[in-house]
């Protein structure tokens, strides 16, 4: 019995560090991105396979940001906004990036004021060092926005769409998934956390253009999101469960 015990307890410690460690790893900490671009927080956004970079500078109200998602389709586009009046579509000044048939990236901005059709606007944000890349599939705009003095935290949604109308050069609809519906939260600038929406319930469905999602509030991640089944226990659980586990194989 007692020859027995060392091993059973690296079984039971291997079993945990297994289990804990999905919970807890944070995909976006693995990106890395060119021109000496370093961001002091980074999230696994909860859906739309999205990822938020971000460094805020309070002395100035600059908030650095690159955000990184995979379009719809090849040649779709992908969308990052802040809405300053509310948590869904509408209101929303949003930067979009679309992947263009010729392979190039182009990236503009625009004022979600309606459902109606959306076109390139001018945003009540002052908005510098846009730009975007795609790599991987994955298309990933930077964009350096000026917001409002001791701002605490900020509505943000996100989106991913299809394409471009090639006959009105507008922006095709989104899907109305509950992924996609889902994709807003909270940016925290004062705790460099994220809130995600909490389950979207119906909405109407946009027409041409980059969101739609209904209200709500969920879950506070500290520099990310987590991903995989036991974040949905959470990693208090996994450790009690991991140390009954392991009682439990003792006994034997």
């Amino acid at each position: 019995m007692e020859s027995l015990s060392s091993p059973i307890l690296i079984l039971g410690f291997l079993l945990c560090v297994l289990l804990i460690s999905p919970a807890q790893s944070q995909t976006c900490k693995t990106q890395q991105f060119g021109g000496n671009r370093v961001f002091a927080n980074c999230s696994d956004l909860p859906s739309l396979t999205s990822y938020l970079h971000w460094s805020y500078d309070a002395s100035n109200s600059s908030l650095a940001v690159a955000f990184v998602a995979p379009p719809s389709k090849a040649n779709g586009w992908v969308a990052w906004a802040i809405n300053p009046t509310g948590t869904g579509m509408i209101g929303s000044q949003a930067l979009v990036a679309v992947r263009r048939s010729n392979g190039s990236v182009t990236v503009q901005t625009y004022n979600i004021s309606s459902y109606a059709a959306v076109v390139p606007s001018n945003i009540s944000f002052e908005v510098r060092d846009l730009s975007a890349t795609y790599i991987g599939g994955n298309i990933t705009i930077f964009a350096t926005v000026k917001v409002p003095e001791k701002a605490e935290s900020l509505n943000q949604v996100w989106q991913v769409g299809p394409g471009v109308n090639e006959s009105t050069g507008l922006l095709e609809k989104h899907d109305v998934s509950p992924a996609n519906l889902a994709a807003k939260g909270t940016l925290n600038l004062a705790t460099g956390t994220t809130t995600n929406a909490a389950a979207p319930g119906s909405a109407p469905a946009p027409g041409t253009g980059t969101g739609g999602s209904s209200n709500g509030t969920g879950n506070s991640t500290t520099g990310g999101g987590k991903s995989g089944a036991v974040s949905v226990i959470g990693s208090g659980n996994v450790l009690g469960w991991c140390l009954v586990s392991i009682l439990v194989l003792l006994a034997f």
